[in-house]
């Protein structure tokens, strides 16, 4: 019953990040891609194509057991002048494939490791949710979500930080008010600045 409702709690995440993602992803303007993204050396068309490909196309081969095609982690997405709503419809594709009950059963094997179905489930929902603000702050939008979505993103980003502080996926934290939104929270603590 607990692995139940806690997938439940992760899946209804999963859709709002998605459907927040799609809107960010309308809202991008072709003429910001070869901008400054923000995250290190990538352009905002680098950092796009990462999102698409893992967030949309990677939450789909997750859910399926399947690894990602060459194909697709090869393509430029944004070659394409309606990328954006391919993305959302992709993102429709792969959190329909995570409505199946059994999806959320036993282990996906990642190549290296295998890892219990709901904590991959976990690490794609901030997969979604902080590269779909890092896409937001490049093209001058903003990405929100629900408190109970924020509170996930911010325990799955305290459980993994550290790690991921060591293979540079995250920055250093960056101090904010105890009392600041969950999200934005979430956010610092991977080394984004909220403000």
């Amino acid at each position: 019953m607990e692995t139940e409702y806690t997938s439940m709690i992760e899946y209804t995440s999963m859709k709002e990040c998605a459907a927040e993602a799609a809107r960010v992803a309308r809202g991008v303007d072709a003429a910001r891609l070869p901008e400054p993204s923000g995250c290190g050396d990538w352009d905002v068309r680098t950092l796009v194509n990462h999102w698409v490909l893992y967030s949309a196309h990677g939450l789909e081969h997750r859910a399926l057991r399947k690894q990602l095609p060459d194909e697709l982690t090869a393509r430029d997405f944004t070659a394409d002048t309606d990328w954006a709503e391919a993305y959302a419809a992709q993102l429709e594709r792969a959190v329909a494939a995570w409505s199946d009950p059994q999806v959320w059963e036993g282990e996906i094997d990642l190549g290296f490791a295998k890892t219990p179905a709901p904590e991959i489930a976990r690490l794609l929902v901030a997969e979604l949710a902080l590269h779909g603000w890092d896409v937001a702050h490049a093209t001058g939008q903003k990405f929100q979500l629900p408190d109970a979505t924020a509170r996930l993103l911010l325990d799955v980003v305290e459980a993994n930080a550290e790690e991921y502080r060591r293979y540079d996926g995250f920055a250093d934290a960056i101090p904010v008010p105890a009392d600041a939104p969950l999200f934005h929270r979430a956010i610092a603590l991977s080394g984004r600045d909220p403000r």
